[in-house]
This record gives structure tokens, C-alpha cells and sequence, in this order.
């Protein structure tokens, strides 16, 4: 009986599943807008809340405050806009593309009645919003 090689196995195995991790990333970044049809994708963003406010931080590096759009719609936030491709990625070959580019859109729900949207600041890549609570 063979014995079997238990390291091209594992390695089999491995690259398997950094194939399915890839596709799942891909299908992430290539999100459909629904109204547009036009792929989007969602900045990631953390939301820190104290006492009298919440602060909500988007990541869009590269993205300028004039190509955003941050309205209210029932009881959500959106934040819609376009990270371009650096003007060098034009004519050069790209080795790795980890930031996503395109048209993005990204919805937080709030009870909006229990808050008010206040300072919007683009600084260091992350849009800062800043809600104060009312009451």
C-alpha cells in the first residue's frame, strides 16, 4: 500500500480555500446597485457612541469630498460617491488592486428621530460624521 502525501494534501487544501476566500472577495467588491445597475461596493465603517453623540467613520481614501453624497432616507444614512483610479493606474500595469474603486454606496441605520446629522468632515481618508443625539 502507498503512502500517502499528506503535505501535497494539505497544500491542495490550502490553495482551495485562498481560491474560494478570492472568489468571495471578488463577488464582495462587485456588489449590484439595485436602482442603477451599476456595480458598487461598501466602505467599511465603525461607529463609536457616547453620551451625547454618535460619530460615524467611513473609510474612502482617495476620495474627495465633492464626490460625495450623503443624504437620509427613512430611518438610513447613505453615503454614495466614486473612488476613481489614481491617474498613474492609466497606463500602468496593475500587479495588485486591494482598494476597491468605482461607484460605492453605503447605508447605516438610525432611528433618525432620536438624532440630528451634523458635522460632515473628510479627514485622513475617513469621512467623519458626527450625529448628535436630541433629547
Amino acid at each position: 500500500m502507498r503512502r500517502r502525501d499528506l503535505t501535497a494534501s494539505m497544500w491542495d487544501e490550502a490553495l482551495e480555500l485562498l481560491e474560494h476566500a478570492d472568489r468571495l472577495h471578488r463577488q464582495f467588491f462587485q456588489l449590484e446597485n439595485r436602482r442603477t445597475r451599476q456595480p458598487v461596493w461598501q466602505p467599511p465603517v465603525d461607529i463609536y457612541e457616547t453620551e451625547r453623540e454618535v460619530v460615524v467613520f467611513v473609510a474612502l481614501p482617495g476620495v474627495a469630498a465633492e464626490q460625495l453624497d450623503i443624504s437620509t432616507d427613512g430611518g438610513m444614512i447613505v453615503i454614495r460617491g466614486q473612488r476613481a483610479l489614481p491617474a498613474v493606474c492609466r497606463s500602468a500595469a496593475i500587479r495588485r488592486l486591494e482598494i476597491p474603486y468605482g461607484q460605492f454606496e453605503r447605508r447605516i441605520e438610525f432611528p433618525l428621530e432620536r438624532y440630528q446629522l451634523g458635522q460632515r468632515l473628510l479627514k485622513d481618508g475617513c469621512l467623519v460624521l458626527t450625529l448628535t443625539k436630541i433629547g
